[in-house]
């Protein structure tokens, strides 16, 4: 074997095995890969297999993907001095690698507690009842205060909803009997229109019969019939003219 020969192939060897080996990295296709060279930023990998100088450069691989945290439950004042526990969800996602390497160590939790203080200011500011009809208005305005501070962090907050209200128990019981009272004035209403209409029916009814004495003994032979279908019922027909004899009227 050629000497020169024999003294490169170890060499080679070692290269492979010490150097060119250790240097490759995958990156996935929902990632960025931040190159580091002796601690000073100086590229950004796209997804695919890429090659960095071991022991020299280092890689951190960052998920560009939208991402879900909660945001815990806590207990916040309301305007009206109703105190509330209540908890959101916030979706969000990195536009700037670089930034979310260099400008902050964790901005997963950087999200979550700029979200939590934001959570206390806007429901600080409303009152129990807004907070809970106009939930969508609400997160709205989270995001607009917590997407200010993480712009500069690479970060984007595509949403923040509000996800449950838990009222202290007499609140709670006071809601459960205005509830109760607004339903039961509702029934009221509802039956006393329909006495009314029940009324005005039999009304037009009474009228139309009197304009027609034909009507009248027609209605009364139906009624005579329907009477009639029972068993048990008996009825005892007489002329018109003997009622009036018992009128005093011939």
């Amino acid at each position: 074997m050629d000497p020169l020969l024999s003294t490169l192939l170890p060499l080679l060897f070692v290269f492979i095995v010490f150097i060119a080996i250790p240097g490759f990295r995958i990156v996935m296709q929902y990632q960025k890969g931040i190159v580091f060279t002796l601690g000073r930023y100086t590229s950004t990998r796209n997804p695919g297999l890429r090659w960095i100088i071991p022991y020299v450069q280092t890689m951190q691989k960052i998920d560009m993907r939208i991402m879900t945290v909660d945001v815990p439950k806590q207990e916040v004042m309301t305007k009206d001095n109703i105190p509330v526990n209540i908890n959101a969800v916030v979706y969000f996602k990195v536009t700037n690698p670089e930034n979310a390497v260099i400008q902050i160590s964790n901005y997963i939790f950087a999200v979550i507690q700029q979200s939590q203080s934001a959570l206390k200011d806007v429901i600080g500011t409303n009152d129990l009842d807004t907070i809970l009809s106009e939930r969508k208005r609400i997160g709205e305005e989270i995001k607009n205060i917590v997407d200010l501070t993480t712009d500069k962090w690479g970060i984007d907050i595509e949403a923040i909803n509000v996800q449950e209200i838990e009222l202290p128990e007499d609140m709670k019981r006071a809601m459960a009997k205005q509830a109760e009272a607004e339903r039961n004035r509702r029934a009221m209403i509802i039956a006393a229109q329909g006495e009314v209409e029940s009324a005005q029916k039999m009304l037009e009814a009474a009228q139309t019969l009197e304009k027609s004495p034909v009507t009248m003994q027609l209605k009364t032979l139906q009624t005579i019939k329907d009477i009639s279908a029972a068993p048990s019922q008996k009825i005892a027909l007489f002329p018109l003219e003997i009622a009036g004899w018992f009128g005093g009227k011939k």
